[in-house]
């Protein structure tokens, strides 16, 4: 999730104990007229060099040696940013170090009562543009007012829009080479992020900043959602755009105007991801159609074997591998956020009468900065994702009439593939008495629907703790546990909304009846395993108790 204010933290800040760098401050000059190829891939490589750094923090990236303009920041330059704000400063970022020219939508409208979610998409109400008048462009006004104008809102603008002011982005075709380093990705949801690679088998990387600035990295899925065009979600690359009429005036440019270049003069300019990959496809969103190896897939499949360059094909065993790699990361990366709010003493204060506005989008900075509701469904979603993945290309064997011994051999690989992955993965948290505890992946399983995205809760709770002895150390009070009870219908969800009641209070949960969760059975990928050659696998798989 993204702040729902433009400007949560200001941007520079001048700390007296932060020494200063190699170079005096210098303003922004503008030094080329035009971002050309090989300033793109600059800048996917700026983007790459930072994301592969493992930095943690937005603020830790910019002045860690993964950023080779660092020497010549100001002194005190500080980076503290969310999702939307950090997609953009990483691009000003680079056009002010390499004298590029840079234009950003500074307004927007849109209907609702938060137009980070509209119904119908936002309207581009004004743009500035980043002209030399002949003494440069100050550092701290220009990125200060980046901060302030941009947010998860602006990028919720139809992909397709024609006339008016333009957008900052435009909807790329889904290829090699197009969908690349320093690609933005919009999820509806409210979050975003920006590409960093694509591999050769199609998987394409991504980092995104959290509220708290912690820095998080994934792989593209369905964990993203299929966007409308006219609400702009998904791929994203910044729009070309020319400096014109400026003077050239001792290596820099001084005035001018900024032109911005239409999606019909934009190469790869396409809606095929919210279209469709058929010829004339018209489809949009959910009804889009797309195809891969002469079968129908989903957007998330064609995008993977589009971006492998045609050479991928569905390897289930090593696809069991990768994923239970990359939902042990997400399950680690997850205890960033729950360490963030322990570190800040959240669940030590009281819970609150109400929870604060939508849980997966809050007015509140509190609960925006330090719960998961967003990033907890998101992780239930990827476990459901890999495991649907391989019951359709169990499924698939079936109908081509395969071997049942293919199929037993295959459940054989698969069962190798899991006890041999999983059995690395470990978590551990410290608790509430600071000692430390540690569980395997398949008590995570077992704990998924369990754990607490309350920041109020202990850490105990929000690691989904249910044995007595290791809720002992938990110091939350008769009200606390109420609420946690009554939020199980909230851990439940597999899929974030964002239109539902808001400011619930525990009254209302207990009231509506929560109940006992079952979870999804389609978590459970040992259990999917196991049901392998034992009747229809979605018929057969038990849900997750607690």
């Amino acid at each position: 999730m993204c702040p729902v204010r433009p400007a949560i933290f200001g941007l520079l800040a001048l700390l007296s104990s932060y020494p200063a760098l190699a170079a005096p401050p210098s303003p922004w000059r503008i030094t080329q007229t035009e971002w050309t190829e090989a300033n793109e891939t600059g800048f996917g490589d700026f983007v790459r060099g930072i994301a592969e750094s493992g930095c943690t923090t937005t603020a830790e990236c910019m002045r860690s040696s993964a950023n080779p303009y660092r020497a010549s920041d100001p002194p005190g330059l500080e980076f503290h940013m969310d999702c939307a704000k950090w997609a953009y400063t990483l691009r000003a970022y680079y056009a002010w170090k390499n004298g590029l020219p840079f234009s950003y939508v500074n307004a927007i409208s849109g209907d609702g009562s938060d137009i980070r979610f509209s119904k119908q998409g936002n309207r581009v109400l004004s743009r500035r543009d980043l002209v030399d008048r002949g003494s440069g462009l100050p550092i701290a006004a220009t990125f200060s007012d980046i901060r302030d104008n941009v947010y998860s809102a602006t990028y919720r603008i139809d992909a397709s829009q024609s006339i008016g002011l333009q957008p900052d982005f435009y909807s790329p075709k889904i290829q090699p080479g197009s969908i690349r380093a320093g690609t933005v990705l919009y999820d509806l949801n409210g979050h975003v992020a920006i590409v960093y690679a694509v591999e050769a088998d199609g998987r394409v990387r991504y980092m995104g900043a959290e509220p708290d600035t912690t820095v998080l990295r994934s792989v593209y899925g369905p964990q993203i959602g299929q966007s409308q065009i006219a609400l702009g979600g998904g791929f994203k690359n910044f729009r070309p755009m020319k400096l014109v009429g400026a003077t050239l005036r001792n290596g820099s440019y001084i005035g001018g105007r900024i032109v911005l270049a239409s999606d019909s003069e934009i190469a790869d300019f396409s809606l095929e991801q919210y279209r469709g990959s058929l010829p004339d496809a018209q489809g949009d969103g959910q009804n889009a159609i797309f195809r891969y190896q002469d079968r129908t897939a989903t957007l998330f499949e064609y995008v993977r074997g589009t971006m492998s360059g045609g050479t991928y094909s569905f390897d289930p065993v090593r696809e069991l591998k990768l994923g239970l790699e990359s939902l042990c990361h997400d399950l680690t990366e997850r205890g960033r956020t729950v360490d963030a709010a322990i570190r800040a003493g959240i669940d030590k204060k009281p819970a609150p009468e109400v929870l604060p506005g939508n849980i997966y989008a809050s007015e509140d900075k509190e609960w925006e900065s330090f719960s998961s509701p967003s990033r907890d469904a998101n992780l239930r979603s990827r476990f459901t994702q890999l495991t649907l993945d391989l019951v359709n290309h169990i499924m698939r064997m079936q109908a081509e009439g395969r071997d049942y011994r293919d199929v037993w051999a295959l459940k054989v690989k698969l069962n190798e593939a899991y006890r041999e992955t999983t059995l690395a993965c470990r978590i551990t948290y410290q608790n509430s008495a600071g000692a430390p505890v540690s569980f395997g992946f398949d008590a995570a399983v077992d704990r998924l629907f369990a754990m607490s995205f309350d920041p109020y809760h202990c850490i105990e709770r929000r690691w989904g703790a249910t044995d007595a002895a290791e809720l002992a150390t938990c110091k939350d009070d008769e009200r606390k546990t109420r609420w946690y009870v009554a939020e199980q219908s909230l851990r439940n969800q597999l899929e974030r909304s964002y239109s539902g009641r808001s400011r619930l209070t525990l009254t209302d949960l207990e009231t509506e009846g929560p109940g006992r969760s079952s979870g999804s059975p389609l978590v459970n990928i040992a259990a999917m395993i196991d049901k392998i050659g034992r009747g229809p696998l979605l018929a057969k798989m038990e849900p997750i108790g607690f």
